[in-house]
């Protein structure tokens, strides 16, 4: 039977985190993804459940927040807070700054 090579991008950490866990199963992350193969093709179907967590937002779900995101920045007084203010707090949080 011909091979054909089969190329994947994932996270790093996921790679590794899948090698160890095939290690620990006596096969290489290449037997695992052709046994998953198999499986879809035997049984025409993606073998193990994927649903969608049921926390859809709604429009009413996402101004309840924004109400209270208000009402928490009056609470702290920040409620008039300049926009390059709240840009430079955003990128502090992002990079894991401190003020």
């Amino acid at each position: 039977m011909a091979q054909a090579t089969f190329s994947v991008r994932m996270d790093e950490n996921l790679k590794q985190q899948f090698d160890m866990l095939c290690s620990q199963f006596g096969m290489n992350a290449s037997t695992a993804i052709n046994i998953f193969a198999r499986a879809v093709v035997y049984q025409r179907r993606i073998p193990f459940d994927i649903t969608a967590p049921d926390n859809a937002i709604t429009r009413e779900g996402a101004m309840q927040a924004f109400m209270a995101l208000r009402k928490s920045a009056e609470k702290n007084g920040i409620q008039d807070m300049p926009l390059d203010e709240i840009h430079a707090e955003i990128s502090a949080a992002r990079s894991g700054d401190k003020k």
